[in-house]
Formats: structure tokens, C-alpha cells, sequence
């Protein structure tokens, strides 16, 4: 099936390469995307031993706008298709709770989005239904993937701890919808399914049944947007099954006894999060800070709260107006059951887990974008080697991520 499914998405990447330069224009009823991101990371020092990884994703996608092809006003079809490969250094030599490479995760061939959108009283209500995933609506910014971890991009994992949060590109059926009260404030809600058999290896997202399904994933969304600012207050219930951090089915330490994860039902949490331009607020260039803060209201966690901060500078030297500069630093706090369950088994686990990255980010023409940057994790948790007796050593990574996009390259091409 995978490899059925992979020349599926190959099929697809040629056809839309094969397309007149015309079809790849957003005026047109169908638009094609068609791009690759690699993400290189070596562990330099630190961490549980010196290694390398590398990770990719093919991306093959369409929207096809209703209107222009069968009269349906403010009707969009979006369709996408994945594939990645490749493997994670976090889990190779690392041993910490989150990837240095943000493109890890589901790695096969997938069916990542099959949806339709309506927009209802000239925009003023934006609705989508299909398949599709909760990160890439909620929670998200485009400042967070100038960087390569997975701590900031594409989401802070706080959510994936602690909730049932759906993730690209797994997807499962769901409903979210944009309620603009001004053109500034915006409410936003959605519901996702919450479902194992969409996080297993071999699920390739072509599976529409909900069988097994344990509930659904309620994000929501309260912002104030300019194009100078985004101010956010936003949370999730979670009304899904999950395993206990700690017991077992009963009632012993799961990871001592070796059995199951006692099941539980029902978590819920709160953020709140920002981003700011502090020069050029009215240009594409300029320096941008942006934040989160986030903690649990219920349910049984494995990390209590997450901060975040960065800043970005867009147009960084003369003649690289789209080159980026950035930082960013984070704090994971671990629960209280997620310390007892790394001290059982004789560890000496850190309470909280800093990670940081400076980026470069460079434009190479409208169709590369490579990215080399310096990752450091501050006391990295034992969550991939529980049984390590003593503390994990602190992991200075060196990082690279690339994206192509073809559909840019070859609007080019025909422009000559």
C-alpha cells in the first residue's frame, strides 16, 4: 500500500509539474502546490552519544476554487498528500520528549487534507469540514517555522503532551469555524476526532472510518489581529481517551511493572500568546517578538507549564529583504507525575527542559529557502532512556533545513 500510495503522490507531483505555467496562478480556479523540506541535524555534544539524522517531506497539493468551476460562491476544496522519510535525532541520540527536526512524524505516505471551506456573509463566517488536523489551524504562526525545532515549530508541543491535539499531517475528520465580530476580532472554534489507529505507522490517512475512535479535541480561539500585531487567548478540551503518565491499569507505576497505562478520559488547558512588530509596522522587514505562555486546568499531564519567547528580523542585511534572523528560548516544566515516574526507575530527572535555537533563514531566488542553524537543549529529559541512572548531558546541535519549492521554480522558469 505505501508504495502504491507514494507513486500516487509522485503521479500527482509530475501531473502538476506537467501543467502550463497558468494553471500554478492563484487567479486560476485550481492552484497547485508542489514543494520539499529537508531538515539535517548532527549532535555535536551532549545529549546520549554523537550522531546525525536527516528527515524530508514531499508536499503535493491543490485548491480548487468552487466558484469559478461550478458557480458555488465562497466554496474552496483544499487537497494534500505527504510523504516523509527519513529519521529523528531527538530519539537517536538525544533521548529528550522533543524533535530537532519539525518534520518528523508520520513517516509514509499520507492523505493529509481533504476538505471543504465556506465563507458565509461576505467572509464575515469562514467555515472548513473534512479531513485535516487541529495544528494547522490552531496554535500556529508564521514566525514559528523560521526555526527547526520542534519546540516552536510548527507548534509549541506542550499541546501534543498534554492533549489529544490532531498534528499534520495525521489526519482525522474535524470542523472549525471563524466568526469576525470587526476585521480585527476574530473567534475561532473547531472540533477534531480523536482517534489512535490515525497516529499508527502504518495508517496512510485514507481510512475515513471512525471506528475506534475515543471522542474529539475542542480548540478555540479568541484573537485581535493587525498587520502589525496578533494578541491571542486561546485553550482546548479534550474529551478523548489518554494513558495515564504514571499508573498502570492497577494502580501500580506502569513503567515498573511493564503493564498497560491505566486509560483516562477528559484533560483541558489555556494559552496565551502574541506576536509584535517592533520596527516596520507597516513593511514586510522589521524586528518581531512574539511569545507563549501555557498550562494545564485538568486531567493528568506530563508538563505543567511551557513559556516561550523569540524574536525574528526580517530584511536582515541590504538586498536580503526576505532573509531572516532569529531566537527563540522555551521552558518545559514537568508534572509532578511525570518526576515520580522518572525517578522510579533510580533516574535523576531535571524539573524543567530549555530549549534554544538562533536561525538564519536566506531566500535564494522566489524558489529556495535554506536555513543552517545552532540548536542547545538545557538539560534534556530522560523520556527516550528512562532507565539512564544519571542526568542526560546538556546537547549543542547543529542544524540545517531547505525547502524547494517547485511550483515557484517553474513559474520562474516559464518567466524567462
Amino acid at each position: 500500500m505505501r508504495k502504491t500510495l507514494f507513486g500516487a503522490a509522485c503521479c500527482a507531483a509530475a501531473t502538476a509539474l506537467a501543467m502550463p505555467a497558468a494553471h500554478a496562478q492563484e487567479v486560476d480556479p485550481v492552484t497547485f502546490s508542489l514543494s520539499y523540506t529537508g531538515e539535517a541535524a548532527a549532535n555535536l555534544s551532549g545529549g546520549l552519544r554523537r550522531d546525525a539524522a536527516y528527515a524530508g517531506q514531499v508536499y503535493v497539493g491543490a485548491d480548487v476554487d468552487l466558484d469559478q468551476i461550478a458557480g458555488i460562491g465562497g466554496a474552496t476544496i483544499h487537497a494534500a498528500i505527504t510523504n516523509r522519510h527519513g529519521e529523528n535525532l531527538s530519539a537517536l541520540a538525544i533521548g529528550n520528549n522533543t524533535s530537532v527536526q519539525e518534520i518528523w512524524g508520520t513517516q509514509n505516505t499520507h492523505l493529509a487534507i481533504l476538505t471543504w471551506q465556506q465563507t458565509f456573509f461576505d467572509g464575515a463566517l469562514d467555515v472548513e469540514a473534512g479531513r485535516s488536523q487541529a495544528n494547522i489551524h490552531f496554535l500556529n504562526s508564521p514566525l514559528y517555522c523560521n526555526f527547526q525545532s520542534n519546540s516552536g515549530c510548527g507548534n509549541p508541543t506542550f499541546v501534543f503532551k498534554n492533549s489529544n491535539f490532531t498534528y499534520f499531517p495525521a489526519s482525522s475528520w474535524m470542523i472549525h469555524a471563524k466568526a469576525y465580530f470587526t476585521p480585527e476580532i476574530m473567534l475561532h472554534v473547531g472540533a477534531y476526532e480523536v482517534n489512535p489507529d490515525r497516529k499508527r505507522a502504518s495508517d496512510h490517512g485514507f481510512t475515513f472510518s471512525t471506528k475506534n475512535a475515543t471522542g474529539v479535541i475542542v480548540p478555540w480561539e479568541l484573537s485581535h489581529s493587525t498587520d502589525a500585531h496578533h494578541y491571542i487567548i486561546g485553550g482546548w478540551f479534550d474529551r478523548g481517551d489518554y494513558a495515564d503518565p504514571l499508573r498502570d491499569d492497577q494502580g501500580g507505576v506502569a513503567i515498573l511493572t511493564g503493564r498497560p497505562s491505566a486509560t483516562r478520559h477528559g484533560r483541558s488547558g489555556v494559552y496565551v500568546r502574541f506576536d509584535q512588530k517592533l520596527t516596520g509596522p507597516d513593511s514586510d522587514k522589521g524586528l518581531s517578538l512574539f511569545g507563549v505562555a501555557m498550562t494545564n486546568l485538568s486531567g493528568r499531564v506530563e508538563e505543567s507549564h511551557f513559556l516561550e519567547l523569540g524574536l525574528v528580523q526580517t530584511g536582515t542585511f541590504a538586498g536580503r529583504d526576505k532573509d531572516t534572523m532569529g531566537f527563540l528560548i522555551n521552558d518545559q516544566r514537568f508534572s509532578d507525575l511525570a518526576m515520580e515516574r522518572m525517578r522510579a526507575v533510580g533516574g535523576q530527572p531535571r524539573r524543567h527542559q530549555y530549549m534554544m535555537e538562533l536561525a538564519y533563514g536566506a531566500q535564494m531566488g522566489p524558489a529556495i529557502r535554506l536555513s543552517p542553524n545552532v540548536q542547545y537543549i538545557l538539560h534534556p529529559d530522560q523520556t527516550g532512556a528512562p532507565f539512564r541512572s544519571k542526568p542526560t548531558k546538556d546537547a549543542f546541535i547543529l542544524g540545517f533545513k531547505f525547502t524547494v519549492d517547485a511550483m515557484a521554480l517553474l513559474r520562474n522558469i516559464k518567466a524567462r
